[in-house]
């Protein structure tokens, strides 16, 4: 009997420190990495809420954050919508990783089983009004690896991040946007 509950206080001390170790690789990340860039289709950050993510597939998307707005614009629909960050990035993947270090607040945290090789973190945003339901980091021996996003509408997305450059010198131009003439711009 005392093997038995020597080996379940062993287990739950184990799975303690293993929560505390993946949160704490976040936390690094975040105190750590001040701008980045990664391939997956393109990511490109700057702390606090700077960055230029492109995307590619499904749909063509440019999102570029100056820190004090957003600009997301759809070339299919030529069309700009502009936000302020604070209202923009709220409990989003770019949050996570554009954010000030007090975005951690901003979620519910659990450790989650390794798979793929990564050690996984999930997200469950604190806001009901969040358009995702969870989002999951994946960290390697390098960092961040990849991103799991669940929207609420079922949809899944999965963003692995390649030849993660930590700390690079990028333009301060990266981080601005105009819109194309002709373009429909709604917003702020």
């Amino acid at each position: 009997m005392r093997l038995r509950v020597a080996l379940i206080c062993a287990a739950c001390l184990i799975a303690a420190v293993a929560d505390a170790a993946t949160l704490e690789r976040l936390r690094a990340f975040v105190r750590e990495t001040q701008t980045a860039r990664a391939s997956f289709t393109q990511i490109a950050i700057a702390r606090p809420g700077r960055f230029r993510w492109s995307v590619e597939r499904p749909y063509k998307q440019l999102l570029v954050g100056d820190g004090e707005r957003v600009w997301i614009y759809d070339p299919d629909l030529n069309q700009v919508v502009i936000k302020r960050s604070d209202r923009a990035l709220g409990t989003t993947p770019a949050a996570l990783l554009a954010g000030k270090e007090e975005v951690e607040q901003a979620f519910d945290w659990r450790d989650l089983p390794a798979a793929d090789g990564l050690e996984w973190l999930g997200a469950t945003p604190k806001d009901k009004e969040s358009t995702f339901s969870e989002i999951r980091l994946g960290f390697d021996k390098g960092g961040l690896a990849a991103l799991q996003i669940a929207d609420n509408f079922g949809q899944h997305t999965v963003i692995k991040l390649a030849r993660l450059e930590r700390n690079p010198k990028l333009a301060a131009d990266l981080f601005r946007f105009t819109p194309p003439k002709g373009a429909d711009v709604v917003g702020e």
